[in-house]
């Protein structure tokens, strides 16, 4: 269960080093007609002037003298086809219609520098550094994942517990008595350079929220969220804009974090369990006993982990739940702390990517089985415009999951160890490739569905054609028997000929439109007429049924 306290400072290890990371995954609604736009990360690029949101070069500069080591090591962790993936090709197309030189196109906010936080049961407001704030935009998806990460030094292990449990809400869950919002910090603002308040957040509105979900069944969220996605909006009436976004998951928006302290080892199973799951502080277990007796072996990467071990060893425990992953490790070790080569600039960079792959995998299902529910709720059987939209639409959605099945999802991303067991366990947590097969199951349903639908409707069209030669041809044989020089015309004026042309053929042409308009209760006639346990009287009455109402 979540708390609605503020906690305290306590008296825990202190947290020499914090990065939090956020992964936030949006759903991107379709472009308005009529929109000059193509991708949706045209509209952020067209805003570039103002000075909003600009786009990040690659990491890959024409002078190899400027090329970054941390890059480099970023890169070769990668299989291949990942980082083609993360990367693409310099040789690739570089048009924005295809697949080009990277199907990422990142967009970093230039004005956000700091956040002010204030926590419930302390006044004094605490600032620390954004690092930066971007927007992952992937090509030919609809998903938009917006990435904050924020720093700081000498926190106390409560401090740090309550930022990862309380900084990345989207909406509060509820509000207590004194109507303050459930698991929320009291007070975030974003800040300029200049320290200037950008915007603030206002979780204690509460008919604001209510409102939303009241008239819109969607929650809103909070003013400084809302501040730094603009000039997306939410896909709500009161805020049209060319961009919009929807929630793909609730409140908690997954979390990064990494707490360099004095002494890894010290911390209680209780503590590493919060962290694990991004829980409040506290001393003691979140949850029942019995439901963390596979804690170690489910949710603790101890590859690196030991406490028996002294000397150089780097105490690093990972811990990963899906919702969260965290790294602890010994502040005092600069193979944990360096920002270049040590476990730091791991964690921003390679272990993000796995994160943020992670997350976009099932972001991306998700956005797939909504368009698909969508579409089912839009269909109407009795609407002839309605089954075939829906054909449509679904043809369409089975191209979407090819598409993101050859391009974008795979299982194995690097032969790292470390990496590799992170991902598979990370993605397990999220329940990525249940969701995949499930979704693979339910579109192939479908595409059988089309495919059957076109069968028989080619069968129909099919038995009309062959009611209608039946027919034509009686008369065929007939005119042919009594030979085509009956009537001799040939020397008759034009205009005669034209009239008797007509007068044959307008009584031709209705009579072959009645027959396709009966051919389907001439078909059943004809059955009737072939079987020979069918008696006269009852083909009799199946050739009255022919201009029967029945």
């Amino acid at each position: 269960m979540e708390d609605n306290g503020g906690g305290t400072k306590g008296d825990g290890p202190t947290v020499r080093q914090f990065r939090q990371i956020l992964i936030w995954p949006l759903q991107l609604m379709p472009l308005p007609a009529g929109e000059t736009i193509r991708n949706h990360c045209e509209f952020l690029e067209a805003e570039a002037d103002k000075g909003v949101w600009r786009e990040l070069q690659d990491e890959f500069p024409q002078d190899a003298g400027q090329y970054q080591e941390r890059h480099y090591r970023e890169f070769v962790s990668f299989l291949p086809h990942v980082q083609r993936f993360l990367y693409g090709e310099r040789s690739s197309h570089s048009g924005r219609t295809t697949y080009g030189e990277s199907p990422l196109r990142i967009f970093r906010r230039a004005d956000v520098k700091r956040v002010r936080i204030r926590f419930r049961d302390d006044p004094t407001p605490m600032t620390l550094e954004v690092a930066h704030a971007d927007l992952y935009f992937f090509f030919d998806v609809d998903v938009v994942i917006p990435v904050i990460e924020i720093s700081a030094e000498d926190l106390s292990f409560a401090r740090a517990q309550e930022l990862i449990y309380r900084f990345g809400r989207a909406y509060p869950a509820g509000w207590s008595e004194d109507e303050v919002g459930v698991n929320c910090l009291e007070e975030v603002a974003w800040l300029d350079a200049d320290g200037r308040t950008l915007s603030t957040s206002d979780y204690g509105a509460r008919e604001k929220f209510m409102a939303s979900v009241c008239r819109h069944q969607t929650t809103d969220i909070a003013a400084h969220w809302e501040f730094l996605l603009s000039p997306m909006v939410l896909n709500q009436r009161e805020k049209p804009g060319p961009v919009r976004y929807r929630q793909l998951e609730f409140h908690r928006m997954p979390v990064m974090a990494y707490l360099a302290v004095d002494d890894p080892t010290a911390l209680t199973r209780a503590e590493y369990i919060r962290l694990a799951f991004a829980s409040a502080p506290g001393e003691c277990l979140p949850t029942g006993s019995a439901f963390l007796d596979d804690f170690e072996a489910r949710y603790c990467y101890d590859r690196f982990y030991d406490p028996s071990r002294k000397g150089d060893w780097a105490n690093t425990r990972l811990l990963c739940s899906g919702q969260a992953f965290v790294a602890v490790g010994d502040s005092s070790k600069k193979l944990f702390t360096d920002s270049e080569r040590g476990f730091l600039a791991q964690f921003r960079h390679q272990f993000f990517l796995v994160g943020l792959i992670a997350h976009f995998h099932r972001a991306s299902l998700l956005m797939i089985s909504d368009r698909m529910v969508a579409t089912m709720s839009r269909l109407n059987r009795a609407d002839r415009d309605s089954v075939s939209r829906f054909r449509r639409d679904i043809r369409i959605m089975l191209e979407t999951f090819l598409r993101f099945t050859h391009r974008y999802y795979f299982l194995e991303i690097s032969d790292l160890l470390p990496m590799r067991d992170i991902f598979s366990r990370w993605a397990g947590h999220l329940g990525t490739e249940r969701l995949y097969e499930e979704l693979r199951h339910e579109i192939s349903d479908m595409a059988s569905y089309l495919e059957t639908d076109l069968l028989r409707r080619q069968a129909v069209t099919i038995l009309q054609l062959t009611v209608v030669t039946l027919f034509s041809l009686i008369g065929t044989v007939t005119t042919g028997f009594l030979g085509m020089n009956l009537f001799n015309h040939a020397d008759l004026p034009t205009l005669d000929r034209l009239e008797i042309f007509l007068v044959v053929f307008i009584p031709t042409t209705l009579v072959t439109l009645y027959t396709v308009m009966k051919s389907r209760r001439l078909a059943f006639f004809l059955n009737a007429l072939a079987d020979e346990r069918i008696s006269l009287k009852g083909k009799w009455h199946a050739f009255a049924a022919v201009w029967g109402r029945g």
